[in-house]
């Protein structure tokens, strides 16, 4: 497969700032990896925490929304402010009164976006594979992907757990592939 256009002066810049943020790299894969096993442990727990969490972030964002629309006070958009943070705020309270739809919500929200997270991680192993490790990126991306699919293809039947198993197998994934590029990493800086 040939490079994509410009990588040759990329792959090096992207070398260089990743060495030099190595232990944040390293430290945040750790981290991913710990709530990815915390997940794949308790899946409904991680679930209904996603859930809760989203349903709580719409209800704050629709009152901030409706806060700023008075901002706007007679003029056009007003009315359009106040109409979004009256229905984020509306959203947001039906969620968390009712979280079996949250999570059904939720898990389409969560398949779309493994999907896209996996492809720009996917991308992004591509421009590193002259570097050693980029493989496990690769693959990270390609579980994404994957993980993505099976979310959307399990709806709504396993909707309780499968936020949580995903949302697990994701960042122990992602937090596997950051340990291992920070070890190349590590390795290439010793053998200059």
């Amino acid at each position: 497969m040939t490079p994509l256009p410009g990588s040759q002066e990329v792959i090096p810049h992207m070398r260089e700032v990743l060495a030099r943020n190595n232990d944040q790299l390293f430290w945040g894969g750790v981290a991913s990896a710990i709530v990815g096993v915390l997940a794949l442990l308790f899946p409904v727990a991680a679930t209904f925490a996603a859930a809760v969490v989203v349903g709580w972030l719409l209800l704050l964002s629709g009152l901030v929304t409706i806060s700023d629309a008075f901002t706007l006070e007679g003029t056009v958009p007003f009315f359009g402010d106040l109409l979004i943070g009256l229905l984020k705020l509306g959203f947001g309270v039906y969620l968390l009164r009712h979280p079996d739809i949250s999570i059904v919500v939720l898990t389409l929200l969560v398949a779309a976006i493994f999907m896209i997270d996996g492809a720009v991680q996917v991308v992004i192993a591509f421009e590193l594979r002259p570097m050693g490790g980029w493989v496990w990126l690769l693959l990270a991306g390609l579980v994404a992907v994957g993980a993505g699919l099976l979310i959307a293809a399990e709806l709504p039947r396993f909707s309780w757990v499968a936020v949580g198993f995903y949302l697990g197998i994701s960042f122990l994934s992602t937090g596997i592939a950051r340990i291992m590029i920070s070890r190349r990493l590590s390795a290439i800086a010793r053998n200059r």
